[in-house]
């Protein structure tokens, strides 16, 4: 991504210990040219000095909002050169304080005075993060228009492990700059599946796969990026909803299948990245199954093929399919997409990419095949919604 076109970035640190974190995010707004203002709450002055934010971000930082400089208004003035007002950390606090539009002191008024978008990282313990009370105020700040970066699951500063932990450095630096980069997709609605289905046996077993939705998540925080209205219909996974992404939650294949014949029709771009059952139980029973010395036969049919259908619409959308080969990845692959008559689709060797972090994906189009080496699936998101864009709008 190139770097930034002089753009000014209103820096917020609130009073938790991933403050740390902001001295590193500072240093690489500067590198890639942003003027940086950091302002502090007086709680965040506990966990990281003033001095060391001046000193990387190479301007005074905003501390006081009683200073006698810029006549008492660095709460109006700061926020009106702004391109952008960052809080990162956001505590669960300061999150209230956004939600309820207080403004106590320098950095509160800040944010209630701006003229400029507001981007929130939060970090905090799990627990704060789940509270139902943390959980509206946020869910207000989606509403009022303010964009969430994060948070993230991993072990945390009291011990514990969970969702609430802020954001690295270097991926807050890249959403920032995402942030600022044009919205090719602004306006367009993308519908999509991830993860796996599930199809019942009896009460309590059933037929599903190792698909972990991960691939499907991150193409929809892609899209959410470029400015896409998405739309994710997802079977079940252990994944946090992307914010500011509509989520169908499904089970079975005729689930999935119900609630995307529901959104088809309005969508521009359709891409089928779960991981379908091919079959489902003809007579599943309501009650479970008991052990015996017989041998157990299951009659299996055919689940309904969701990317055909979309496909096959009288006014499709622009469709993107995948496929998970565990072998012959280029003819089975190639072979999908002819058959189905797809403008692109992705592919991978299931036994590589299944509930990994990391994978690799070859593209196939009508101007032939297209590598997009190894990297978190989050990066070949972005890559593979670049590639698809170019398609698009050819279309």
């Amino acid at each position: 991504m190139g770097q930034a076109q002089q753009k000014r970035i209103v820096l917020g640190l609130t009073g938790g210990i991933a403050a740390y974190k902001a001295a590193e995010l500072t240093r690489l707004l500067v590198k890639q040219g942003m003027e940086v203002q950091v302002a502090m709450t007086e709680a965040a002055c506990h966990f990281i000095t003033p001095a060391t934010m001046q000193a990387l971000s190479g301007r005074p930082v905003l501390v006081n909002q009683w200073d006698a400089a810029d006549n008492g208004m660095a709460h109006i003035d700061a926020s009106r050169a702004a391109d952008a007002i960052v809080i990162a950390p956001a505590t669960a606090d300061f999150i209230a304080k956004l939600a309820h539009g207080l403004a106590d002191d320098l950095l509160s008024t800040l944010c209630l005075a701006r003229d400029c978008p507001l981007l929130v990282a939060p970090a905090m313990n799990r627990q704060m993060w789940e509270n139902a009370a943390t959980q509206r105020n946020i869910r207000q700040l989606v509403a009022d228009g303010v964009t969430l970066l994060g948070p993230a699951s991993g072990m945390q500063a009291c011990g514990e492990e969970g969702m609430g932990r802020m954001l690295e450095p270097a991926e807050l630096a890249h959403d920032v700059l995402t942030f600022f980069q044009p919205k090719p997709l602004s306006g367009v609605k993308v519908l999509l599946t991830a993860g796996p289905t599930y199809e019942a046996i009896d009460a309590v077993r059933g037929i599903t796969n190792r698909s972990s939705g991960k691939m499907g998540y991150a193409i929809a925080q892609a899209a959410l990026e470029l400015g896409a209205q998405v739309t994710l219909v997802s079977g079940p996974t252990a994944l946090a909803r992307p914010q500011g992404v509509q989520v169908v939650d499904v089970t079975s294949a005729a689930e999935m299948f119900a609630a995307v014949q529901q959104h088809a029709a309005d969508a521009d771009i359709f891409i089928g990245v779960a991981a379908v059952a091919d079959y489902r139980v003809a007579q599943p029973s309501e009650q479970k199954i008991k052990k015996s010395a017989d041998k157990l036969t299951l009659e299996l049919i055919h689940n309904p093929d969701i990317l055909a259908y979309v496909a096959n619409l009288p006014k499709p959308p622009f469709c993107v399919g995948f496929a998970a080969e565990s072998e012959n990845l280029r003819e089975h692959a190639a072979q999908k997409r002819r058959a189905k008559k797809l403008p692109l689709l992705a592919a991978n060797l299931a036994q590589q990419a299944i509930g990994a972090d990391e994978n690799e994906l070859v593209l196939f189009d009508d101007a032939g095949e297209h590598v997009l080496p190894r990297a978190d699936k989050l990066t070949l998101a972005r890559a593979l919604l670049q590639h698809m864009i170019k398609l698009f709008q050819k279309g």
